[in-house]
């Protein structure tokens, strides 16, 4: 027999306590959420059936180098992100524009220089202090910044625009 505040447990709620647990670990030990982006625009290799577009799987983005980068954000305390370059991203897709077009779940759309994935060493992350980002937490890909070691050009709302989350596309345009 259980005992809750030093009183027995009914077999029913035995049971629930039970069933609650395996949830609890069910839920730690679930997958990540699978990695998916799409880029269009002015590229010059693509992969789907229509050749408009090219479409990154969670196995690709996985190949792809991992990079860190250390920094608080508007929205977190300083941690460490991690995920392949956006330049690496474009170089992939033979991106050719002077702008991308990010596009996130929820329909925020913001526009960032290409130029930006070189001259800060933007990262795509896809997880945060180890941890795979999930749609509830910024995934599942997060545009970082490393906004600690440019603080007077990534800070405050010109810089703050800049971070993306809940990304689902690019779209390069000239």
């Amino acid at each position: 027999m259980q005992y809750r505040y030093g009183r027995p447990l009914s077999a029913g709620m035995a049971m629930l306590v039970v069933a609650a647990a395996g949830v609890v670990a069910a839920s730690s030990a679930r997958a990540a959420p699978p990695l998916a982006l799409d880029v269009d625009g002015e590229i010059r290799v693509t992969n789907n059936a229509g050749q408009t577009a090219y479409h990154f799987t969670n196995a690709q983005l996985l190949r792809l180098p991992a990079h860190r980068i250390s920094t608080a954000t508007a929205w977190t305390p300083r941690a460490t992100f991690t995920g392949p370059l956006l330049s690496d991203v474009l170089k992939t897709v033979g991106a050719y524009g002077k702008e991308i077009e990010i596009h996130t779940l929820d329909d925020y759309t913001c526009i960032v220089p290409v130029s930006d994935a070189d001259r800060y060493g933007v990262v795509l992350a896809y997880s945060m202090n180890g941890r795979r980002l999930e749609v509830s937490n910024f995934g599942p890909l997060f545009l970082v910044y490393p906004r600690d070691a440019y603080p007077l050009e990534l800070s405050g709302a010109a810089g703050d625009a800049k971070f993306a989350w809940q990304i689902t596309s690019l779209t390069i345009r000239n």
